[in-house]
């Protein structure tokens, strides 16, 4: 089964069709019939037709769920940074292999893994890091989001390669994903905290 989490604001859909081309992306690799996304649109509760509103689609070759459910960000204050290589190329709804990891964070709120020495994303999101007024996102990335995605395309940020060694050349280090753009404002000033690690 897999994944696709997508924001909607105000009864508005957000980048839907980054979503869908992500669900035939991942139907095409594996081999199976993409089912339409559903028109969401008609499907919100009225009492979420306000403010930021998470939505949840289970799918394989058939849309198995969609849940709907108002969106609280998570309140982030310190990173673990991990070394590991979980695969997760793809928006799978098992999320094992990335909640094993998470376990590790220890006293910390989130993990930062990496792979080889270099920053690849979090738990639950993308990551990007400030450098003045630049906006850069590691190349060595474990899924292609479609907020990261997005922000490439309209050039808001560009790919580097980026080491846990190199994180104090930069100013903040900003969590991206569906649900979360850089203006929300899900950040931590890298001289402020302390990336720990294991």
């Amino acid at each position: 089964m897999f994944l696709e989490t997508i924001c909607i604001v105000n009864g508005k859909v957000q980048n839907e069709q980054a979503h869908a081309e992500r669900i035939q992306q991942t139907a095409a690799y594996h081999r199976f019939t993409a089912p339409p996304l559903p028109d969401l649109g008609k499907m919100i509760p009225k009492e979420l037709t306000e403010g930021k509103v998470k939505c949840r689609i289970i799918y394989n070759n058939t849309i198995e769920e969609v849940t709907f459910a108002p969106y609280h960000p998570k309140v982030i204050a310190s990173l673990r940074l991990v070394e590991a290589a979980p695969d997760y190329t793809f928006k799978y709804a098992d999320r094992t292999v990335l909640l094993d990891l998470l376990k590790e964070k220890g006293d910390c709120d989130e993990i930062l893994i990496t792979h080889n020495g270099l920053i690849t994303d979090t738990s639950y999101s993308n990551v990007v890091l400030s450098k003045g007024d630049c906006f850069y996102t590691p190349r060595t990335f474990l899924l292609n989001g479609t907020k990261r995605q997005q922000l490439l395309l309209t050039g808001r940020i560009s790919e580097r390669d980026i080491s846990a060694d190199s994180l104090c050349d930069y100013d903040r280090i900003y969590l991206i994903n569906a649900m979360l753009d850089i203006e929300d404002e899900i950040s931590l000033p890298i001289q402020s905290f302390q990336l720990k690690s294991l």
